[in-house]
């Protein structure tokens, strides 16, 4: 199937702005997104994903207790130095890395407003072009990447893109669940809508919106003409919606392994899966669960 040529995709947005009650004590003085799994934070690994697939410039917005995000993503001159005179030039680039990744933009939500909220702030930076939206607490292992996969979808049907997974019915009412217009393939779908958190009764399909959306730019006017809904917040769900009843919203059911890194079990999770895949640490860890497990 041929499809017609599309503006590429250079830019994501990242919301990071909230307070990551869920991981209290620990995200009283430390954002939650930069919890590590193993020795690297979670939004390093979803910058990584981006960067991997062809992302040029990341915009993360953040409140003014997520400062350790923006410097994590700078340059540390004075570690730098010391590294280098030290001839460690292993951890010299380990150091490096993150601030190579992409162009970093930061913008700061002043006030909790909504997830949708969040996302219009980048809206001067992001412009009239479309971009990946990524949750900063929400993880997928994958290959290709996470973000390709979106792009690919967002190549063929020239709408926005929902990433979704199929979750038992009982834990749909936890997410933004989609309904299906019309199936392009195996894991392509057209979306008629988008039900956030439905009623148990309610629930159109077991097919939850995770992880994060290729949007385009016509999510700036549904944002802004989006009111406040409950707790006076802005729901970015809402203005997907919109893109749904124009039928531009389209579902894909990613290849990969979604953690959600700000859920505590799936945290542990994420952190064993990539401490096992890695030759430095997984044989030992394996040899380490089976003698917990003997016991």
């Amino acid at each position: 199937m041929n499809s017609p040529s599309r503006q590429s995709v250079r830019k994501a947005v990242i919301p990071a702005a909230g307070l990551g009650t869920r991981f209290l004590p620990a995200s009283k003085s430390v954002p939650k997104e930069m919890l590590p799994l193993v020795d690297k934070p979670i939004i390093q690994y979803i910058v990584e994903g981006a960067a991997a697939s062809g992302i040029e410039e990341v915009v993360i917005v953040t409140a003014a207790s997520k400062r350790a995000i923006e410097d994590h993503f700078d340059r540390f001159w004075e570690l730098e130095y010391r590294l280098e005179q030290a001839g460690k030039d292993v951890l010299l680039a380990v150091a490096r890395r993150p601030a190579e990744l992409a162009k970093f933009v930061f913008v700061r939500q002043g006030a909790p407003l909504g997830n949708g909220h969040a996302v219009l702030m980048a809206k001067e930076v992001i412009g009239e072009e479309p971009f990946a939206m990524l949750w900063g607490d929400d993880l997928v292992l994958a290959d290709p990447p996470f973000v390709r996969q979106l792009m690919d979808a967002y190549e063929r049907t020239g709408g926005a893109v929902a990433a979704v997974m199929q979750v038992p019915v009982d834990d749909a009412i936890k997410y933004g669940v989609i309904e299906i217009a019309e199936r392009l393939d195996e894991h392509l779908s057209r979306v008629s809508r988008i039900v956030e958190k439905p009623k148990r009764e309610a629930v159109p399909s077991n097919l939850a919106s995770v992880a994060g959306y290729l949007l385009t730019p016509d999510i700036w006017g549904y944002l802004e003409a989006t009111a406040a809904g409950q707790g006076g917040e802005i729901w970015l769900a809402d203005g997907v919606q919109r893109i749904a009843e124009k039928g531009s919203l389209y579902a894909l059911e990613f290849q990969g392994r979604r953690y959600d890194a700000g859920n505590k079990s799936e945290f542990l999770e994420a952190t064993v899966d990539i401490a096992l895949s890695r030759p430095d640490l997984g044989p030992v860890l394996r040899a380490y669960l089976q003698r917990r497990l003997a016991e």
